[in-house]
């Protein structure tokens, strides 16, 4: 099991290898898969590529930023748990791209 498959606190993701912030904690959800899954992610965090290797087309979802590999985006969202009446895309990531952020608490 992944790092953050199952951990849903409060707070932000961010590209491991530069601190990109890529994923709000609220755009997560739980996907019955065996890596974190999102929604969505921030506006301008991603970027997506064609992703042929083997023998599957994909679309793999790179940082913006340092163009490190995060994982792959499919059109399951709805099939893996989505409970958004709007549920269409899951960003399939890996843990080992993500570091995380706790939001602070406000006094």
């Amino acid at each position: 099991m992944e790092k953050f498959t199952d951990f849903f606190e409060s707070g932000m993701y961010a590209c491991k290898k530069c601190g990109n912030v890529l994923f709000p904690s609220d755009a997560k959800f739980k996907s019955g898969t065996a890596w974190p899954s999102f929604r969505k992610a921030l506006p301008g965090a991603i970027a997506m590529k064609p992703d042929h290797s083997l023998g599957m087309e994909r679309t793999e979802v790179v940082c913006a930023k340092c163009e490190e590999h995060l994982g792959h985006i499919f059109p399951d969202g709805k099939l893996c748990g989505d409970t958004d009446p709007n549920a269409g895309d899951r960003f399939c990531i890996l843990s080992d791209s993500l570091d995380f952020s706790q939001k602070e608490e406000k006094s």
